[in-house]
C-alpha cells in the first residue's frame, strides 16, 4: 500500500474547510486534519503551501473516442488522449457516442474507457446514441446497466433535425429502464439528453418533471443554453427540482458563467447546475471571408475556464463555483465517492495557485500533473 501525505493545503471540499493536511492510503482519503503527524511508514509528501486543494474535476459529457463525422468519414473527430483530460484537471469522465452510432461503435466506447482507467483516470460510459429505439451492448439499456460495468446511464437525443424524434411516451419507457438497471446495478442511473435547437425544446421533459416528480432525478438534460428558450425552459426545471448541464464548449446564446448567474438570480440552487464540455464533439466553423466550411475538435478546458470566471467576475464564491464542476455533477450522475475531499472518498483532487490556475492533480492517489505539467500521460502519447 502506498501513502501520500500532501501537507499545508487550503482545502476546499468543495466547502471551504480552511488549512488541512490530507493523507491518501492507495487511491483513497484516509485521513484528514489540520496536522497529520507519522512515523515508521514510507510516505511521500507533496507540499501545497500557498495553495489550494479542490476536489478532481468531473466532465459528464465527452466524446472519448471522438464524435461522429457530419462531412464524410474524413471528418470523424479523433479519440481523445489521458493527457488532454489532465491538463485541464478532469479525473472522471464520462463517455459517449454522438449522432454516429454506427461508425463509432459502443464497443470501441467501452474499450476507451477501460483503457482511460488502466491508464489511470475514471471513466464512465452511457449505451445508446441520438437514436431510438436504443442501440445497446446487450438485450436492453437496463441489460447495459446491470452487466457492463461501464455503464452509469443511456443517451438520447431531441429537439433536434438530427434525432428521432423521440415521443413522451418513448422517453418514459428509457427512463423506467436505466430506472431498472440503476436500483438493480446499485449505479443509480440516468438517462443524458442531448437537446438541440428545435422549438420543442425540453416541453416533454417538463411535462413529465410536473406529472411524475419522482422521477426527474432520472433526467439529465444538456446543451441547455443552445438558445434563450431552451435556458428559460431549463429555469422551470431547476425549480422543479431538476438538474440543469450548461456546455461549454459548443453552441451557446450567452457565456456558461453569465448563465449561472442568471438561473442563480431566477432562484435555481446552485446545487442543480452543473458544466460539461462536450469535449471533441465535431464544432462547426464557417470562414466569413471565404464560405469554407471547416471542424474541429470541441475543447475540453472550459469547464475550468468558466468555473474560474465565475469566481473571478464576482459571481459565486470559489466553494459554489466548484460545485458544478466537482459535487454537483457526481450528484447528477450518482457518483458517491466522487466530487468530494472526504475521508472514504476517491483520492482525486486538484491542486490550484492563488490565481486559480492549475498546477498539480492526483487520479486515484497517483500524482498525474506537477509543478503544472502533465507527469503521466496514456501509454501511446508521445
Amino acid at each position: 500500500m502506498s501513502f501520500t501525505l500532501i501537507r499545508n493545503a487550503q482545502l476546499y471540499a468543495p466547502e471551504p474547510l480552511g488549512m488541512n493536511d490530507i493523507l491518501l492510503s492507495g487511491s483513497d482519503i484516509a485521513y484528514i486534519s489540520p496536522r497529520i503527524e507519522l512515523s515508521g511508514l514510507p510516505i511521500r509528501e507533496i507540499d501545497a503551501a500557498g495553495c489550494v486543494v479542490t476536489p478532481g474535476f468531473i466532465d459528464q459529457h465527452v466524446h472519448i473516442i471522438g464524435g461522429g463525422g457530419q462531412t464524410g468519414f474524413a471528418s470523424l473527430v479523433p479519440e481523445v488522449t489521458m493527457s488532454e483530460l489532465v491538463a485541464c484537471g478532469t479525473t472522471t469522465v464520462v463517455g459517449m457516442l454522438g449522432t454516429d452510432g454506427y461508425v463509432k461503435e459502443l464497443s470501441t466506447l467501452y474499450a476507451k474507457a477501460k483503457a482511460l482507467d488502466d491508464d489511470g483516470l475514471t471513466a464512465y460510459m452511457l449505451t445508446s446514441y441520438y437514436g431510438f429505439p436504443p442501440k445497446t451492448l446487450m438485450d436492453s439499456v437496463a441489460d447495459d446497466l446491470i452487466f457492463i460495468d461501464k455503464v452509469i446511464g443511456c443517451k438520447l437525443a431531441m429537439s433536434d433535425d438530427r434525432s428521432s424524434f423521440p415521443t413522451e411516451q418513448d422517453i418514459l419507457r428509457l427512463i423506467n429502464q436505466v430506472r431498472l438497471g440503476g436500483f438493480t446495478s446499485g449505479k443509480g442511473g440516468i438517462l443524458h439528453i442531448h437537446l438541440g435547437a428545435l422549438d420543442e425544446g425540453i416541453e416533454p421533459l417538463l411535462h413529465i418533471a410536473r406529472t411524475y416528480p419522482t422521477l426527474i432525478s432520472y433526467l439529465s438534460p444538456t446543451h441547455l443554453i443552445r438558445t434563450e428558450k431552451l435556458f428559460m425552459q431549463a429555469l422551470e426545471l431547476g425549480h422543479l427540482g431538476g438538474m440543469i448541464d450548461f456546455s461549454t464548449g459548443g453552441t451557446k446564446f450567452d457565456t456558461p458563467h453569465r448563465a449561472v448567474q442568471k438561473a442563480v438570480e431566477a432562484g435555481v440552487p446552485i446545487e442543480q447546475i452543473t458544466f460539461s464540455s462536450d469535449g471533441h464533439g465535431g464544432v462547426k466553423r464557417i470562414d466569413p471571408e471565404t464560405g469554407v466550411m471547416t471542424y474541429r475538435p470541441a475543447p475540453l478546458h472550459l469547464n475550468m475556464q468558466e468555473m474560474v470566471a465565475l469566481v473571478k467576475e464576482g459571481i459565486l464564491p470559489l466553494d459554489k463555483a466548484l460545485m458544478t464542476i466537482t459535487s454537483n455533477p457526481a450528484s447528477n450522475l450518482k457518483l458517491k465517492r466522487k466530487g468530494r475531499v472526504g475521508v472514504g472518498c476517491d483520492a482525486d483532487l486538484c491542486i490550484l495557485d492563488q490565481n486559480l490556475c492549475l498546477r498539480g492533480v492526483i487520479a486515484k492517489g497517483v500524482e498525474v500533473m506537477k509543478d503544472g505539467i502533465v507527469v503521466k500521460k496514456g501509454r501511446y502519447e508521445v
